[in-house]
């Protein structure tokens, strides 16, 4: 089996057609869904920075599905009570959401 080194910073990954189209991808998505709209900064204030974060997604017989690459934000530079307000992006995972529906059931709890 071919073992393919991840990149671990962009310039790497400019170097290799499948990963450029990756954040080619990624980006499109972004802005495909308003992820952000560009506003001054405030006076004073710094932007929260952020970083290419690359995986590879396999199949179930090991062969490569695809090149991942996903923009993330360095929430680690904010500071508390001052930026910390207006950014919040939940993720939740499918089985997550399985079993809660399905305690859900089980125990006959309301679902709102």
């Amino acid at each position: 089996m071919e073992t393919i080194k991840i990149p671990t910073r962009v310039e790497e990954a400019l170097k290799d057609s499948k990963w450029t189209k990756a954040m080619q991808d990624e980006m499109e998505a972004l802005q495909k869904n308003n992820t952000w709209s560009v506003v001054p900064l405030p006076k004073g204030k710094k932007s929260v920075g952020c970083k290419w974060v690359f995986t590879i997604k396999h199949k179930t017989d090991g062969t490569i599905d695809k090149y991942k690459a996903r923009l993330v934000a360095k929430g680690f530079t904010q500071t508390f009570g001052v930026n910390y307000q207006e950014t919040f992006a939940p993720v939740v995972k499918m089985n997550t959401i399985r079993v809660l529906l399905s305690l859900t059931a089980n125990h006959d709890w309301p679902m709102r």
